[in-house]
């Protein structure tokens, strides 16, 4: 673990956000997202590499779904994916390690969780639901600084993400950007980025929250 200093808790319960999946951060639905890809090539006839799909998550779907179609067609084709999505990704994903502990962690300690992710927020319910994991609120369909704008509203102080994105959404909100390294950037990049806290993943989460609360 790596840790930069970092301000003091404020004496009121805290509330901390969650990034969801796109990430890797509470969820692994990258065998859920290939699923799912596979199944809307084989509907639409596209020729899509599911395989690299799932190694650059984290932007908005229609990011990505911009390498496989024309500009035109990219609102449309976003939509059949995400009608498609419930049926193939959900069953495969599961949780990263750590992931429910560090909810109960923060709930344990009087706090309140909320998920703000890029993924569209029925989709990301679902997959909370499958999972039994509940935090308090969900915020979806929100990607880098637009994150703050949730974060703010839910009066999140600390964000918790694995995307350099999250650690600019957490800043933009004024909030202690926590990174985990499990994602597509490094523990260097997340701190050259400017997140206060590090984490191998979230397994260490507890650990430094205690601490943190302390």
């Amino acid at each position: 673990m790596t840790t930069s200093a970092t301000p003091p808790p404020p004496a009121s319960p805290l509330t901390v956000g969650f990034d969801l999946d796109l990430d890797l951060t509470l969820i692994d639905t990258r065998p859920g997202i290939k699923a799912a890809w596979e199944a809307f090539a084989a509907e639409t006839g596209a020729v899509i590499d599911a395989d690299l799909v799932v190694t650059r998550l984290g932007p908005p779907l229609e990011h990505e779904m911009a390498y496989w179609f024309p500009e035109e067609h990219v609102t449309e084709m976003a939509a059949r994916y995400r009608a498609l999505y419930p049926a193939y990704a959900i069953a495969p994903s599961h949780p990263m390690p750590g992931a429910r502990d560090a909810i109960a962690a923060v709930r344990e300690a009087g706090g309140r969780t909320v998920v703000v992710t890029a993924k569209n927020g029925p989709h990301a319910e679902l997959h909370l639901t499958y999972l039994g994991m509940e935090p308090d609120a969900v915020a979806g369909g929100l990607w880098a600084e637009g994150k703050a704008e949730a974060l703010r509203a839910h009066g999140a102080q600390v964000y918790v993400g694995d995307h350099l994105g999250d650690v600019r959404g957490a800043a933009k909100a004024g909030a202690l950007s926590v990174a985990v390294a499990t994602g597509p950037c490094t523990a260097e990049e997340l701190k050259e980025a400017g997140a206060g806290v590090v984490l191998a993943d979230l397994t260490d989460f507890r650990a430094w929250w205690e601490g943190y609360l302390a």
